[in-house]
């Protein structure tokens, strides 16, 4: 992906410098692994204790550690969402090796993903071309927004489409080119391969740890999930422009590092290239050219929520 973002008239476009802008690209092996195996290694800490309490004094008393495990495991998005940048690690072998198995534990297929972010960049909040918009969730009601905020359908939405396209070997969707849908075929189905046999090895087993460290707590993970992917464009401007159409939302420390910088959401679409470590450094130099600027989570989400209802009032 490039740096080149378009921008409206009277909006100053890309505040680097060359120069800067090089400076702030480089990208670090030690940096993405130190943020990968912090994060995984707390996935399994966690997912360690979830099971010796469940297997110890029952699934209730887990349930606390499985909201815990569930944002850490649902946060996995963002590994795979920086790998398929390929700027988590300047080796691109690395960036696969943690792309791949983040994006098995979330059931989003990282081929698929790759060009369907790629697009996203591409097309941003156009209604007709962006993939974000074309398969979001259009709420008719206030259930049904509820149900969109807890990111249920989205998931149940995507491993419908990724099992459609194992069991038909047919891709339609207009992200994805032509000379590339065999090879979204074949990850799907092996996809569901694995995921089979996971479901076969535990039935022969008689185990239930894949289901209490992995799958329930990604389900939970959506509730914190999805208000968190809302924030990044609901109620931006339809524009060309990174600077008017994405939303930088400002918020603590632990939840920057948890989504691995990508609150910086707007320097993130501005400049593609710059890895997730060097996002702080860049929003000090353009946070004055930000328009739509968030202010914590829940305030934001107040807001999207917002957003949708008038839509829909207005549609």
């Amino acid at each position: 992906m490039t740096d080149a973002t378009v921008s409206e008239p009277g909006h100053r476009l890309k505040p680097l410098t060359p120069a800067m802008l090089r400076e702030l690209s480089v990208r670090s092996n030690l940096r993405g692994a130190a943020k990968s195996l912090s994060h995984y290694g707390l996935v399994v800490l966690v997912g360690t204790l979830v099971w010796k309490v469940s297997s110890a004094w029952g699934v209730l008393w887990a349930l606390p550690l499985m909201a815990v495990q569930g944002y850490f495991v649902a946060f996995l998005f963002m590994a795979l969402h920086e790998t398929a940048h390929k700027t988590a690690f300047r080796s691109r072998g690395l960036n696969l090796a943690v792309g791949y198995p983040s994006a098995f534990i979330i059931g989003q297929p990282y081929e698929y993903y790759c060009l369907f972010h790629w697009d996203h960049h591409r097309y941003t909040q156009d209604p007709d071309k962006d993939p974000e918009l074309i398969v979001g969730v259009k709420p008719k009601s206030d259930t049904q927004l509820a149900l969109a905020y807890s990111g249920l359908l989205q998931v149940a939405g995507r491993l419908r489409l990724m099992f459609g396209h194992a069991v038909t070997g047919k891709v339609t969707v207009p992200w994805i080119p032509e000379n590339k849908r065999a090879t979204i075929v074949r990850e799907a189905r092996a996809y569901a391969a694995l995921y089979a046999l996971l479901l076969a090895l535990s039935l022969w087993f008689s185990s239930a740890l894949l289901l209490w460290v992995w799958i329930v707590p990604l389900v939970i993970g959506q509730f914190f999930l999805r208000p968190y992917l809302y924030a990044e464009h609901t109620g931006c401007d339809r524009t060309r422009s990174a600077f008017q159409n994405t939303r930088t939302t400002y918020t603590a420390a632990i939840v920057k590092w948890f989504a691995w910088n990508m609150p910086y959401h707007v320097e993130h679409h501005a400049y593609p290239s710059i890895p997730f470590h060097a996002l702080p450094k860049l929003n000090e130099i353009v946070d004055g050219e930000i328009v739509h600027r968030g202010r914590g989570y829940i305030a934001t989400t107040r807001e999207t929520w917002a957003w949708f209802r008038r839509q829909r009032q207005a549609g």
